[in-house]
């Protein structure tokens, strides 16, 4: 396995590709007037407590109002460390408004809803995740090595003596710190105290809504935490950008600076592995399979559904190894269009039904390993009888289509609009109804085209009969501005 990241970065928005083996896995957009926030330290206020839903709003400068849940709260004893209650207080006891509160965004904004908060401060390096208000040294449980699990807890004990390490503040070993040297261990721990020492202070002197800590750049947090032993080339095609990734691979991974490179090709960076041609398929319902089969994502407010057809495929054997390649085929789709798309929260899998339960396995286990690639943790059901599988994907920020789409103004959202058959049923009714009302000898309706050229064509006998019936005359109007399901019936001198 090969991979690469590819960092398009220009005046008005950044985008970095991770590339597996030629194929886009995950793609990272942040246009500057809209920056994520997600990792941001804020000392915000709050303005609302609320005790029926154990919550509170916070005010941290944002345009809506943040949201933090008693669940994210924690008491801090004298010492400066978090303390966890076995029956928590309710939310009154432990925010009150007008109260200033040191918070972390864990979840951007999304639609309508504000950031999500926490008073758990975590800030990361490449191999670290340092927790000030903790106790804790733990292990990313996506290092599955029992002897690895032992070296790195033995290293970074090791590293927090030579640090003279006090005993305040916890550490979290993450994933890319698999083989990691103890010399990389100790540079991250010196990076993260002497950054939670500036955080602090900037704490200590604010006495008004502030960002105390900001995350850097999205070209520099993927590399961070994209970059593993698998990646082979980063290719950055703006100069500043890459002399400030340079500096930070320098500073803090420093074997993995030999794999930057700028990129100056005549084709834009994201033609190099058609890029462009994979946003736009992401935006779309239907996934086509390779072997004829497709997917139909559709995301609503609630969850997520995606359903598997066999499309055109008709299988080489029988129809029971046609749906079972159709859906080992779609379980893998499945993982990488969740990647790409960014889809989170509940996601309801519809596979082709199954009736032999090896093939139901053999699926499952297709699409959990397909998930581990994963960096948002996921949990997933077994295969209902219905053929469906349950999952949750965590949500942390806004997906590719809530970036890159807005909501539809013809159809509202709906990605449907009405037909011109029942559009002019509705004309009709409201020529009845203005004309009981009137008692003017013409009407004058006023539509879209599509719409005026079927009143005038399959629909022109019953015109007649209505013009009969109210004993006026009817005229129609194109109006070249009105949608489909727009019209007007109006008196007409």
């Amino acid at each position: 396995m090969s991979e690469e990241i590819l960092i398009n970065v220009t005046a008005v928005e950044a985008r970095v590709a991770l590339i597996e083996d030629g194929q886009l896995q995950e793609i990272f957009i942040e246009r500057h007037n809209h920056r994520g926030h997600v990792g941001d330290i804020f000392y915000g206020k709050v303005i609302r407590v609320m005790p029926g839903m154990e919550a509170a709003f916070v005010d941290i400068g944002l345009e809506k109002a943040a949201f933090i849940h008693i669940s994210d709260i924690s008491e801090i004893d004298a010492n400066g460390f978090e303390t966890r209650e076995e029956d928590p207080k309710p939310i009154q006891q432990v925010l009150r408004e007008g109260q200033f509160i040191v918070v972390q965004v864990t979840k951007d904004a999304i639609s309508s809803k504000g950031a999500r908060l926490t008073t758990s401060l975590a800030l990361p390096s490449h191999n670290l995740v340092y927790r000030p208000r903790s106790k804790h040294l733990g292990i990313s449980q996506r290092i599955k090595g029992d002897a690895e699990r032992v070296r790195l807890r033995e290293q970074i004990e090791h590293c927090l003596e030579q640090e003279s390490w006090d005993g305040h503040g916890g550490f979290i070993v993450r994933t890319a710190a698999e083989g990691a040297r103890v010399e990389e261990l100790h540079k991250d721990v010196r990076y993260l105290r002497r950054l939670w020492s500036k955080v602090k202070q900037r704490i200590e002197r604010t006495n008004k809504i502030s960002t105390v800590y900001g995350e850097v750049p999205l070209y520099i947090r993927t590399t961070r935490d994209l970059i593993t032993t698998h990646v082979e080339r980063i290719r950055v095609d703006n100069e500043q950008s890459l002399e400030e990734i340079q500096q930070f691979l320098g500073d803090f991974i420093p074997e993995s600076a030999s794999k930057l490179e700028a990129y100056t090709g005549d084709r834009p960076i994201f033609d190099l592995f058609g890029i462009e041609d994979e946003i736009n398929k992401a935006l779309g319902r239907q996934v086509m399979l390779k072997s004829g089969g497709d997917l139909v994502i559709d995301p609503t407010e609630a969850m997520t559904t995606i359903d598997v057809n066999t499309g055109s495929y008709l299988g080489s054997k029988n129809h029971t190894e046609t749906i079972l390649k159709t859906n080992l085929e779609a379980a893998t789709s499945i993982a990488r269009q969740l990647r790409i798309r960014n889809l989170g929260g509940i996601i309801i899998l519809d596979f082709i039904d199954m009736l032999d339960e090896e093939h139901q396995r053999q699926v499952h286990r297709t699409l959990k390993k397909a998930l581990r690639k994963d960096s948002a943790r996921t949990s997933i059901t077994g295969i209902s009888e219905l053929g469906l599988v349950e999952m949750t994907r965590k949500r942390t920020r806004e997906s590719l289509g809530q970036i890159l789409n807005s909501p539809c103004p013809i159809c509202d959202g709906r990605g449907t609009q009405k037909s011109a058959e029942t559009v002019c049923y509705e004309i009709f009714r409201e020529i009845l109804r203005v004309s009981r009302a009137s008692e003017n000898d013409v009407l004058r309706v006023m539509a879209s085209r599509v719409v005026v050229d079927r009143l005038l064509d399959e629909e022109s006998d019953i015109i007649a009969e209505l013009q009969e019936l109210v004993a006026k005359t009817v005229k129609f109007e194109i109006e070249p501005m009105y949608t489909q399901e727009q019209f007007d019936v109006v008196l007409s001198g």
